[in-house]
């Protein structure tokens, strides 16, 4: 009879991977959109136009696994800027080489990235999850194999950035898998193998995080002052994300949270208190049955 292989030991593990974004050089081509849901046969939805945007997905959910959002923002017009001086620019990507006229005359930025399952660190859903349908994979992803998924929907309110959904049909919760089957066979994620741009970098993330450090740092000395990175810090709410992102403007702007913390970083004190409650009262449980009979025996006698 032949063995089973052993399992593979932390040096021979594969490394953490996961996605860097940037939103400065993305085009809203939605290539990312279009590739996910061929490879990973999503169900179509967002088909509606809504006449104000380009965003006919509205947001990630059970059918959409990759989101690109477009944020339009009135800026201050521009005027050529003084010697040494540079602006944000109007558009991802643009060079910027202007500052605002201060004369309330404003020109439309757009702001675009796609959004994605941030695969945290320290993940409430897995934490959360009854069945194990939800398991964090040799490539450090989280996933949910859906032949395992009850259809409790613990998971939906347990995510801080609100990236799972339940399917109206069945129940099942469904989110980025990072295209867990091609990771498998060497092949990077469908989408960031459409992305026209690199604006989806995907690889080691410790790579990922040097790459996105430096880029900030070329951008700074760009005059993008207003770069910054979110979801890369190790040290945040939820022990950094394996898909962070290079914004150009506060995170709520993008329609993410400030401060992400993992929903479940309480439940162990939770657990503590309550199993010292638990033997509380069980103790006065016990107390109550004794003390009488005791008292009962001493009159007896």
């Amino acid at each position: 009879m032949t063995e089973a292989p052993e399992a593979p030991t932390a040096s021979e593990a594969p490394e953490r991977v996961g996605f860097f974004t940037d939103t400065s050089v993305c085009i809203g081509c939605k290539a990312c959109e279009v590739a996910c849901k061929e490879w990973n046969a999503i169900p179509e939805d967002g088909l509606s136009l809504t006449g104000m945007s380009y965003d006919n997905t509205g947001g990630l959910g059970a059918s959409t696994w990759r989101h690109v959002a477009f944020i339009e923002q009135k800026v201050p017009a521009r005027v050529p800027a003084p010697e040494g001086r540079t602006q944000l620019p109007l558009v991802a990507g643009e060079p910027a080489a202007a500052e605002p006229s201060g004369d309330g005359d404003g020109e439309v930025r757009w702001l675009m990235s796609s959004d994605v399952c941030k695969h945290c660190t320290h993940a409430a859903c897995l934490d959360v999850c009854p069945t194990g349908s939800l398991f964090r994979t040799e490539f450090g992803t989280v996933v949910v194999q859906e032949d395992i998924c009850n259809g409790c929907g613990y998971c939906v309110p347990a995510c801080p950035y609100g990236v799972i959904e339940q399917r109206q049909d069945d129940g099942r919760a469904f989110k980025c898998t990072m295209c867990y089957d091609r990771l498998g066979t060497g092949l990077e994620p469908a989408c960031a193998k459409a992305c026209p741009t690199d604006s989806i970098q995907f690889g080691p993330l410790d790579e990922l995080r040097e790459r996105a450090a430096l880029r900030v740092d070329e951008l700074h000395k760009a005059g993008v002052a207003d770069a910054r990175l979110y979801g890369h810090d190790p040290d945040d709410g939820v022990g950094g994300d394996g898909a962070f992102f290079l914004l150009l403007d506060e995170p709520e702007v993008y329609g993410l949270p400030p401060d992400p913390v993992v929903t479940t970083r309480d439940l162990p004190a939770m657990w503590k208190h309550a199993g010292a409650a638990a033997l509380s009262l069980a103790g006065g449980f016990l107390a109550s049955f004794a003390l009488p009979a005791l008292a009962g025996r001493r009159a007896r006698r």
